[in-house]
């Protein structure tokens, strides 16, 4: 597998919300959803790898999945992991960007 499979396996999506952006103009934190197996050294590696930053710390969290109902049926929405990623001062990653 090359090295770029590997860094879209551990990175899955950006998670932009009111919360993320706050972060990103406080504190220079940016949250990424993860692949559930992904381990703090595999992200810090996978963002700087990426986006060619400086990767200050890794904070991961473990998301339950919320129970829904669906036309009188219930199901549960999927379990996954979040990764909060601070930068180095002065560093940001545009993650608003279109592909």
């Amino acid at each position: 597998m090359s090295t770029n499979e590997n860094v879209f396996s551990v990175l899955r999506a950006p998670r932009v919300s009111e919360k993320t952006a706050r972060l990103q103009e406080l504190s220079n934190q940016y949250v990424f959803e993860v692949s559930n197996d992904a381990t703090k050294a595999d992200v810090k590696a996978a963002v700087e790898k990426l986006f060619d930053v400086k990767v200050e710390s890794v904070n991961v969290v473990n998301v339950k999945g919320k129970n829904k109902s669906f036309r009188f049926r219930a199901g549960r929405r999927g379990d996954w992991r979040k990764a909060y990623v601070r930068l180095a001062d002065g560093q940001s990653i545009d993650v608003s960007a279109k592909a």
